[in-house]
């Protein structure tokens, strides 16, 4: 794993490639988050051939541009795809033509509202052509001369330079524990010379798996697979090429737009109140964010997790909306570290509860004997304490997760304490199988330990 002196350094890396669906640039890209990534986390890079049909979709070609440009019928050059890769429509056809400006108006594309932008625009399904140019400069073209257009594209279907994804995977404390499963973290890489959307994301996501790495989740515990690849299709590729992981998968988070200044905001899981849910909302109950329906605007990649046929309850974490959105002002000047870093710590603190968390099972009869496993607290001392104890004991028949248990007696999950020691070596109570995994019961109900201010 390579140093990073910041996030945001490293999306400095990747940030001007030409990153479209499949492209050399894109692969560069994955290339650079794997030099980044955790050296224990396997990071693994596949490859699927262009045109393979996968669920309803199919694998898209490799999009290759030699060359593009728009001028004046006298060679006046207007836009150029060499100075910015904006300058086309994403997967525009090849053209190569002498145009009235009626005829070529419908195939230029600017932003009304950031008129010295140029917008980010993709036909990726539709196969057209255009090109996309400031309102500033397309206010200012003559009507009444003849353009040339030009776009010297090629769409390869060489399995050999096939459709890229890659995935990596981070342990738990003593390796993976195959009956909790794993729980997945994903960020697109496919918008060129876009920083928020979602380079963002992608150094964010970088950032929790150095974290889960460096500071693995307690043993027993899920696994983490971080995902990186184009968005919507990639997924769809991914899964149909590895069906047999989707019984495996216990939930999921989609990272993106973490860099700008907006606070964060998440969207429900599809099932909109499942424990995932719960767990977030716990996670942001002291934070300034906005609270979303599933798949509400953006939507992205939890509607394949998340969706028909495979029904990983799956929340996205972001800062949009936000001005600068598919526009060249999407850029490094929007990013800020302590951004980035946060949201990598929201979408940690989520984690550590939810791929940690298991439904304890006693294995003792009556009240335990308190004092003879070290774990009595003096009433006098600590009430609170005393009596959230026993509450606990009582809740160990295999109905309630341990996060359940925290609220129910008015416990912070994460608080640490003599609890958490005592119980681990007593081993009074073992982890029932559950849906979404099991863990070293004990080592976790110590968390239990002090009651919330």
């Amino acid at each position: 794993m390579k140093p990073y002196s910041s996030l945001k350094s490293i999306l400095a890396e990747f940030f001007p490639l030409h990153r479209t669906l499949a492209s050399d640039d894109h692969d560069k890209t994955l290339e650079i988050v794997g030099s980044y990534m955790p050296d224990s986390s396997n990071y693994t890079i596949e490859t699927y051939a262009p045109l393979t049909p996968v669920w309803t979709w199919k694998v898209p070609e490799r999009y290759v541009v030699h060359e593009a440009y728009l001028e004046t019928e006298d060679g006046e050059r207007i836009v150029d795809f060499k100075d910015n890769p904006l300058h086309i429509v994403s997967y525009s056809l090849p053209v190569d033509k002498v145009l009235s400006f009626d005829e070529l108006q419908p195939h230029l594309y600017f932003n009304e509202k950031r008129p010295h932008t140029v917008p980010w625009v993709f036909k990726y399904y539709e196969r057209d052509w255009g090109f996309c140019l400031p309102k500033n400069t397309f206010d200012k073209l003559p009507r009444d001369r003849k353009y040339h257009a030009v776009i010297r594209s090629e769409f390869v279907t060489d399995s050999a330079q096939g459709f890229k994804v890659a995935t990596a995977v981070v342990h738990p404390e003593g390796g993976p524990n195959p009956e909790a499963g794993e729980f997945l973290v994903q960020a697109h890489t496919c918008h060129p010379i876009q920083a928020n959307d979602d380079g963002a994301g992608v150094v964010s996501t970088i950032e929790l798996a150095r974290r889960l790495a460096e500071n693995p989740l307690p043993r027993g515990s899920m696994s983490i697979r971080f995902w990186f690849g184009p968005e919507t299709i990639g997924t769809i590729a991914w899964l149909a090429h590895n069906e047999s992981l989707i019984p495996n998968l216990r939930g999921g988070i989609f990272m993106e737009m973490t860099g700008n200044k907006n606070k964060i905001a998440w969207h429900h899981t599809r099932q909109h109140n499942h424990l995932l849910d719960q767990i977030t909302h716990y996670q942001l109950r002291n934070i300034e964010h906005e609270e979303r329906d599933f798949a509400a605007a953006p939507a992205n990649d939890e509607r394949v997790i998340n969706g028909p046929g495979v029904n990983v309850p799956c929340i996205s974490i972001n800062r949009w909306p936000y001005d600068e959105y598919h526009t060249t002002d999407d850029n490094l000047d929007i990013m800020h570290e302590n951004m980035l870093v946060g949201a990598a710590q929201i979408a940690e603190e989520i984690i550590r509860i939810y791929a940690s968390n298991y439904i304890p099972r006693r294995t003792f009869r009556g009240p335990v004997f308190l004092s003879g496993h070290g774990l009595w607290v003096d009433w006098r001392e600590n009430w609170a304490l005393n009596r959230a104890i026993e509450k606990i004991m009582m809740r160990f028949e295999g109905q309630h997760t341990v996060f359940d248990i925290a609220e129910q007696v008015g416990l912070d999950y994460w608080t640490r304490a003599r609890v958490r020691r005592k119980i681990q070596s007593e081993r009074i109570c073992e982890s029932a199988s559950h849906p979404i995994g099991g863990s070293d019961l004990v080592g976790q109900i110590a968390n239990l330990s002090h009651p919330k201010s």
